[in-house]
């Protein structure tokens, strides 16, 4: 049995360690741990999307989740894509402010994480301080750039919100080249 303490930890990190746990397993049992019901609802819907059996008790004001998985091979019917990730904005969505920092430094440091990765990540608008200023999505961006994500940033952004020179992961590109990654990807996702 492994054992995963999310105690603490936001999404999507529960998540995340769940599933590394699971990895390292061709069958056994994942116990995690977690504080609030976000989390426990992320790992059981994680753990039946994966086809693992699962079970949940209150112990206090913490969850466990044990998850049983077996040693079939599950379908892996992800193949591989253009998908292309295009910010054109240093928050995701268009609640407050401090949030939707809080969500695209959550959404990056997942994609760090996900089994599947998209070829190019288009960074535009206020997108661009994402590879410039802040330093924790410039940190995930660089492990994304070393397993082979291509991160292209809009020079005139960038020129705009004075950051050309503090570019720190990936290349300045041009909106052509935004337009041509776009219209060739076979998705584009925008969070």
């Amino acid at each position: 049995m492994i054992k995963v303490n999310a105690v603490g930890e936001v999404c999507p990190k529960p998540v995340i360690m769940t599933k590394k746990a699971l990895k390292e397993i061709e069958s056994g049992v994942v116990e995690v741990s977690v504080d609030n019901q976000t989390s426990k609802e992320n790992v059981e819907k994680m753990a039946k999307e994966m086809g693992h059996t699962f079970e949940t008790k209150e112990e206090g004001n913490v969850f466990v989740i044990t998850i049983t998985k077996s040693g079939e091979k599950q379908e892996n019917s992800s193949k591989e894509e253009n998908i292309v990730i295009s910010i054109g904005s240093d928050k995701m969505g268009d609640g407050e402010e401090e949030l939707g920092k809080i969500l695209i430094k959550g959404f990056i440091y997942a994609l760090t994480e996900a089994e599947t990765l998209p070829k190019t990540v288009l960074l535009y608008n206020k997108g661009v301080l994402l590879a410039s200023t802040f330093e924790d999505t410039v940190k995930d961006l660089k492990v994304l750039e070393e397993r082979g994500v291509e991160i292209l940033s809009c020079g005139t952004c960038a020129n705009f919100y004075h950051v050309q020179d503090q570019i720190k992961v990936g290349t300045l590109t041009n909106m052509y080249t935004i337009l041509e990654r776009q219209m060739k990807a076979a998705k584009v996702i925008k969070p």
